[in-house]
C-alpha cells in the first residue's frame, strides 16, 4: 500500500480541514517562467506569483494552510512546502505579471501573505505525488482529497536527460531545459527532425557544428527558419524537435550529410515534407 499525503500532514499536526492542496502548473507561461522554473530559479518572483490570485477562487483558496505543490518538468507532481495563509486584500498596485508579459492592474486580483512553515520542510523538492486525473482542479481541499505518494528521493534534483533518441521537446521549451540536458545536447552531432504541429509537415536536418544538436536548434529558436527555404515559406511555427540518429565521434561532416540524405529518403520529407533541396541544403 502506498504512503498517503494526508498520513504526513497528520504526523505533522496540521488539521486535514484547515488545509488546502496547491498544484501550481501553468500553460500561460512564457518560455523559462514556468511555476517551476521560477520555483527553482527565482524565489521571489515564485513567491509573488502563487501570492497573487484570481478574486473568484477566493472562497476555496481561504483556508489556515496551503500544502503547495509543482509540476516539474516531467510532468511530476512535487511538493514545494506548506505555507501558513493570510488574505490580505486586493492588489494595491500595478504590479507585473511574474509568468508572463503583461501587468496585474490594481484592484484585479486578491493578495496573500504567504509563510513557509518548519513542518516538512525536509521533503520540499523530495517527494512526488499522483495528483489523479482532475489535473484542471488545481485547488483541492486535503479532507477531501487523499493523495498517493509516488517517491520519496533523498534529495531533490533536476530531472535526468532521457535520452538522444528519446529526446522530444518544442523549440519553445528548450531554454527550459536542465543544463545537464543542455550540455549533452552541446556535445553531439547528428540527424534531427523538425515536426510542424500545424500543417503536421516534416524537415529532415543535421547538425554538423561545434555547438551540436544545441547550437543548430539555437537557429531556429532565434530566427524561425535557421535559413531553411522551406521553413522561410511557413509561417512561424513551434516545431518539436527530436533526434533521428547521433553521429559518432569520428565522423566527418560529410558522412553526417549521408546519414541526413538517408534519412530524407526514408521519410521522403523532400516529396511530402519542408525539405526543398538536398541533404546538406536550404
Amino acid at each position: 500500500m502506498p504512503i498517503m499525503f494526508n498520513t504526513i500532514l497528520r504526523e505533522a499536526d496540521l488539521p486535514l480541514t484547515d488545509v488546502r492542496l496547491i498544484r501550481h502548473k501553468d500553460k500561460r507561461a512564457a518560455r523559462g517562467r514556468t511555476p517551476y522554473e521560477l520555483w527553482r530559479d527565482n524565489r521571489p518572483r515564485f513567491e509573488l506569483y502563487q501570492s497573487t490570485q484570481s478574486i473568484p477562487n477566493r472562497k476555496k483558496l481561504t483556508a489556515p494552510y496551503w500544502a503547495v505543490f509543482i509540476v516539474n518538468l516531467n510532468d511530476e507532481t512535487m511538493f514545494a512546502g506548506v505555507y501558513a495563509v493570510r488574505y490580505r486584500g486586493l492588489l494595491e498596485q500595478d504590479t507585473p505579471k511574474p509568468h508572463m508579459d503583461g501587468i496585474d492592474k490594481a484592484g484585479s486580483e486578491d493578495v496573500y501573505d504567504l509563510t513557509l512553515q518548519d513542518p516538512l520542510r525536509d521533503l520540499i523538492g523530495k517527494l512526488f505525488i499522483d495528483w489523479g486525473p482532475g489535473a484542471l482542479a488545481w485547488v483541492q481541499y486535503a479532507d477531501r482529497n487523499d493523495k498517493p505518494v509516488t517517491e520519496l528521493r533523498v534529495a531533490f534534483q533536476e530531472p535526468g536527460f532521457p535520452g538522444f533518441l528519446n529526446f522530444i521537446q518544442p523549440l519553445s521549451k528548450l531554454d527550459n531545459v536542465p543544463k545537464s540536458w543542455t550540455a549533452a545536447l552541446r556535445s553531439s552531432r547528428g540527424v534531427y527532425l523538425l515536426t510542424c504541429p500545424k500543417t503536421k509537415e516534416q524537415y529532415v536536418g543535421s547538425a554538423t557544428g561545434e555547438e551540436g544538436f544545441w547550437g543548430r536548434w539555437q537557429d531556429y529558436v532565434h530566427t524561425g527558419h535557421g535559413g531553411n527555404l522551406g521553413l522561410k515559406s511557413r509561417d512561424p511555427s513551434d516545431y518539436q524537435v527530436s533526434i533521428l540518429e547521433v553521429a559518432g565521434t569520428s565522423a566527418t561532416i560529410d558522412d553526417i550529410l549521408m546519414m541526413e540524405g538517408r534519412w530524407q529518403s526514408k521519410l521522403q520529407s523532400r516529396e511530402m515534407g519542408l525539405n526543398r533541396n538536398w541533404a546538406g541544403q536550404s
